[in-house]
């Protein structure tokens, strides 16, 4: 049980048709964020490193608003594939950012997979204002997996 403060806390929800696994390789693997994660215009992912494994450290780049370059990057502290995946995240954008706690739980029922995202540890206003972007992300990521099938 996470003690946390729920203020410091965002949490999202989505249903996909896809399988947990599907969906756990299109969170992880490079070739396939780079794909899907961002928007042109306002948030595209462009380069993504990962090295999977409980301390291995992640990474990625791309270009925001007004073509502005970002990189956010992270260590994985939990993985349990296809069901949890937890890694910090660093975002460069935001001046006092402090490394925060992403989790992801897939859970697949009949070849929908029920992804709950929780995001940790973002202890300022500007913090939680800054990562209002996460039911975009969900969207960007059903999307994605939703039209290849």
């Amino acid at each position: 049980m996470n003690h946390s403060n729920a203020r410091e806390t965002i949490t999202e929800e989505i249903k996909i048709k896809a399988p947990a696994d599907r969906i756990f390789v299109a969170l992880t693997s490079p070739e396939e964020r780079v794909k899907w994660w961002g928007t042109e215009g306002r948030f595209k992912t462009t380069h993504m490193e990962s090295d999977l494994r409980p301390g291995g450290k992640w990474l990625m780049r791309g270009s925001g608003i007004g073509g502005r370059p970002f990189t956010v990057q992270g260590v994985y502290r939990e993985i349990q594939r296809p069901n949890v995946l937890a890694f910090t995240w660093l975002p460069s954008w935001q001046d006092d950012a402090l490394e925060s706690l992403v989790r992801f739980d897939l859970e697949e029922t009949d070849g929908t997979t029920t992804v709950r995202l929780t995001h940790s540890g973002l202890t300022t206003e500007s913090a939680r204002t800054q990562h209002r972007g996460w039911p975009d992300i969900l969207a960007w990521l059903r999307a994605y997996l939703e039209r290849r099938d």
